[in-house]
């Protein structure tokens, strides 16, 4: 498991650094990774054109010390200073080993970014907030403009290193290059979508797990279900699934096909005959309750279950508002999606009052509605709204997105780091609900079921799109489920 700090960690974590090592020692580490990722970009250095744009920080200092490196191997360097001063021994450090420098707001400038055979982006540091101005966002335009690769040295200038949000124009590097730990910004929307590859640098910083944790294969593998020799379907774990209405029949069969292909041990349906015929048609292997209304008789009567998905598909009608909150009012997790997200903007309590655990999984429209809140304020400020709704809302919200975020009442939050834009196509989501439901039901916790099934599901997408990739549907998804869970090694 990965973690993502804020800015003030990061800081907080390098000052007993600063004050036991020689001055410049933190500098001299940073510098010298970036002079290898930068020769490592543009193939050979000598004779190579880079420009490096200098902001008056530590980030340009940085950018400064690595351009000397690079000088040094033959690279002609040419250095534009964002503002009148840029870091003293920095410059002097280009200078001596025969770099140029010039001022931003000339001809030249532009000319020099418009010829590079690479740019790096020194112009603010982790510590900026808000949107560039002036000639940082001229320069960054410039930067954008451009054929050339460019390297950002720790976080893409105009991207807020601790969140993520972007305030007007931003630098979009091929890498980004940063020190000392993972920054949050660098993996949560829209500030993930600036920063390309990106190279963590130890630079010696001691660091404590942070509250924001980005998932990998390996951590997803150690926290699936396994079935053992006492294993029985029961064991495994049963899923309830109220979905799909006359309107969305194929819903219900999606989020059966998810759960069931993620590893549920029973999944059961109880709904309406339409979309039932449609589970016992594809899903043989389901077990079908068909019911004139979704009530807690109903429920009780369809069996064991150890884990609900309700809302997929299923309409926003007195009818489907009544099984949602009957849904809710059982004793088992819960996972709300789709048309049960709409419901329940408008009955809250139902969730926030639960003693068992539910997990919410909107993408921003639906966030949008439960939250009171403008869908592109959603979009643009993901990290800061998925943590207040959880509170607000005391249980864990998925936020669907480019990048998907899982956040739990405590503040903390899961980044899934497996992700395809082909996962935007009709029913994904439902499918999501159905593995996420059977991993609730197989004992996850909430946060991992939710963040493992995020996980998993990205897994699958990326499978069924394949190399290249190419558009695939929902059903696709499923059928890719068994193949992503083997590149886990599981069995």
């Amino acid at each position: 498991m990965r973690f993502a700090y804020d800015a003030a960690e990061i800081t907080k974590a390098e000052q007993p650094l600063l004050a036991e090592l020689p001055d410049g020692t933190l500098m001299g580490r940073a510098s010298a990774a970036l002079a290898r990722r930068c020769a490592a970009v543009v193939g050979s250095c000598y004779g190579a054109r880079i420009v490096v744009l200098a902001g008056p920080g530590n980030n340009g200092g940085d950018a400064l010390f690595a351009a000397a490196l690079l000088a040094r191997r033959g690279a002609r360097v040419d250095a534009i200073a964002a503002t009148a001063t840029v870091h003293e021994a920095g410059a002097a450090a280009l200078h001596r080993a025969g770099g140029r420098s010039v001022q931003s707001g000339t001809e030249r400038d532009a000319a020099l970014v418009a010829s590079a055979d690479l740019i790096v982006d020194g112009l603010v540091g982790i510590g900026s907030s808000g949107a560039l101005r002036g000639p940082h966002a001229r320069l960054a335009e410039l930067a954008n403009a451009a054929t050339a690769p460019v390297v950002a040295v720790d976080v893409p200038s105009g991207v807020d290193a601790s969140t993520g949000v972007v305030e007007g124009v931003a630098v979009r590097a091929e890498v980004t290059v940063t020190f000392g730990a993972l920054k949050a910004g660098l993996v949560v929307a829209p500030g993930a979508e600036h920063c390309g590859l990106v190279d963590v640098v130890d630079i010696g910083l001691a660091l404590p797990p942070s509250s924001v944790r980005v998932l990998d294969a390996d951590d997803v593998a150690e926290l699936m279900p396994r079935p053992t020799e006492e294993s029985d379907k029961y064991r495994r774990g049963v899923v309830g699934v109220v979905a799909g209405s006359d309107a969305y029949t194929g819903a219900a069969a999606l989020v059966v096909g998810g759960a069931a292909a993620a590893g549920a041990g029973m999944v059961r349906y109880v709904g309406r005959p339409g979309p039932g015929d449609v589970v016992r048609h594809i899903w043989p292997e389901g077990v079908v309750k068909v019911v004139d209304a979704v009530d807690p008789d109903a429920l009780e009567r369809a069996g064991r279950v150890q884990a609900w998905v309700v809302g997929s598909g299923l309409g926003t009608d007195d009818a489907a508002s009544a099984a949602v909150e009957a849904v809710l009012a059982t004793d088992v997790p819960v996972v709300v999606d789709a048309d049960g997200l709409t419901v329940l903007a408008k009955h809250p309590e139902w969730v926030r009052e639960r003693s068992q655990l539910t997990v919410l999984t909107p993408h921003a429209g639906e966030f949008a509605r439960l939250a009171g809140v403008d869908s592109r304020e959603v979009e643009a400020h993901r990290l800061e709204h998925v943590r207040r709704l959880s509170d607000a809302l005391r249980t864990h919200v998925l936020l669907k997105g480019s990048t998907t975020l899982v956040a739990a009442p405590d503040g903390s939050v899961w980044v899934n780091s497996a992700q395809t834009p082909f996962l935007a196509t009709a029913g994904s989501g439902d499918v999501l609900a159905g593995i996420i439901g059977a991993l609730l039901a197989g004992g996850l916790p909430v946060d991992e079921a939710a963040a493992s099934g995020a996980f998993l599901h990205g897994l699958a997408g990326l499978a069924a799109a394949g190399r290249p990739p190419a558009a695939f549907t929902a059903t696709d998804i499923i059928r890719a489920i068994p193949a992503a869970l083997r590149s886990l090694e599981l069995p």
